[in-house]
């Protein structure tokens, strides 16, 4: 814990983000925007731990396209105009001709996270990758915190930025059942691409994958296409992939509207919106990619040769790495049935769950207000509730599910998202910019 007043000189962001991932991203971009000919910029930094920008590289297959549309990218939500939109990014790379006439409002992911390269690279002076947050730490004046000294790792040596304000975007982090222990031959999807590479010279016979959405659908796809000699069992509780639900109505739930309502419910009928809506992104496969692994499983039996099989109404119960393979018992819930199953791999395609950030900030997390769930307490404007003595905003980016909807980690509304953000920093600078301490900064 540090004190504000003289001392050795330490720069002062208005914010700075831990993460760099396209909320964070979106961020630096209204930012630059909001400071384009001002005299008095928000100033900002961002860190970010990997040694580039990088958006789920590892499920990045070439056929699979993007399951919101393209102008719900960084920024058009928030700025039709803007120079950083999708479209802008088509025209500058000469296939904006071609994708309109493509007419089809879903890019390939591979494209999206191209442009989201290319709108990283115009704000790089905003970021530094290859740093690893370890710690953030109050700064005292008085009784009240009045900055937050972020400390990261940036190679082997530690650097530090105090900030008025941290907009924390720590991103998922993949999820397992319980008891499973990630390993050489099972890991979770994030981890496809890497690990298929290291497997293409095997013989490989068998894969297993456990998980009933899109993810799930994707890599059982994959695996199909790319070990013609294997078999691939999908193994999942439903009786078949479920269709997701884009509808235009049930799409509302995404609207920028639809979180100011969400956020203004009760609990008992956020639960139910939960319930009502998670089919729209939860547990859910494109429709062209269900009749797609339909029309495989009818090819083989038609040939007699069944690679693709399907383990509906089950689960795995019994994983056991034995070195050269991994033996799995999946177990049918219908009947209790077991099947062994002797594997190269067995994937979990088992989703994600919002990195909890409180572990970084130290003293600061007994100052987070939580509520009887033990959930963070979030302001509309997604800052964490804290003690009044905090002067600054700790703000989230994913994570507020609970409080702000389905749309929390979500593409649909970070544009939105981002200018709420930052219009709430703007705000609360100019409320706090007659105030004689804010006038100290840059001091410890």
């Amino acid at each position: 814990m540090s004190r504000a007043g003289a001392g050795n000189r330490v720069p002062v962001y208005d914010v700075v983000g831990v993460g760099f991932g396209p909320s964070n991203l979106a961020l630096a971009i209204a930012l630059a925007e909001h400071n384009t000919g001002r005299a008095a910029p928000v100033t900002a930094h961002f860190l970010e731990r990997q040694p580039r920008f990088g958006w789920h590289r590892g499920m990045l297959i070439d056929t699979a396209t993007m399951q919101v549309s393209f102008l719900k990218d960084l920024v058009t939500m928030r700025n039709p105009a803007s120079g950083f939109s999708f479209l802008s990014y088509l025209h500058e790379q000469g296939r904006l001709v071609d994708f309109i006439n493509h007419k089809n409002l879903f890019p390939l992911r591979v494209e999206f996270h191209d442009y989201f390269e290319w709108a990283a690279a115009k704000v790089d002076d905003l970021v530094s990758y290859g740093s690893e947050v370890v710690s953030v730490e109050p700064v005292l004046d008085g009784d009240e915190v009045a900055y937050f000294d972020v400390r990261a790792e940036l190679g082997g040596e530690l650097t530090e930025l105090r900030a008025r304000n941290l907009v924390l975007g720590t991103g998922l982090r993949a999820k397992l059942p319980d008891g499973v222990v990630p390993g050489e031959r099972i890991w979770h999807n994030s981890e496809l691409l890497h690990r298929v590479e290291g497997l293409r010279d095997s013989d490989a016979r068998r894969f297993v994958v456990v998980g009933a959405g899109q993810s799930a659908a994707e890599v059982a796809a994959l695996l199909h296409d790319e070990f013609p000699r294997a078999e691939v069992c999908a193994v999942f509780a439903r009786y078949g992939y479920s269709p997701a639900d884009d509808s235009a109505f049930a799409n509302r739930i995404f609207d920028p509207e639809a979180v100011d309502s969400f956020y203004a419910a009760s609990e008992p009928v956020k639960d139910r919106l939960m319930r009502y809506h998670g089919a729209t992104n939860y547990s859910a496969v494109d429709l062209d990619l269900i009749d797609e692994l339909y029309r495989r499983r009818y090819r083989e039996k038609v040939l007699g040769e069944e690679r693709l099989r399907l383990f509906n109404v089950s689960r795995p119960v019994e994983i056991a790495d034995l070195g050269t393979h991994v033996r799995t018992t999946v177990e049918s819930l219908a009947t209790g049935e077991r099947a062994v199953l002797d594997a190269d791999a067995v994937i979990y395609a088992t989703g994600y769950l919002p990195a909890d950030p409180t572990p970084l900030l130290g003293d600061l997390a007994a100052r987070c207000h939580r509520d009887d769930e033990g959930r963070l307490r979030v302001e509309r404007d997604y800052r964490i509730t804290t003690d009044p003595a905090v002067r600054g905003g700790l703000y989230l980016q994913g994570g507020t599910e609970h409080t702000h909807g389905i749309t929390s980690s979500l593409l649909s509304n970070t544009a939105v998202r981002v200018g709420e953000i930052l219009q709430s920093i703007v705000d609360r600078k100019a409320a706090a910019a007659d105030r004689p301490e804010y006038a100290v900064s840059g001091t410890r």
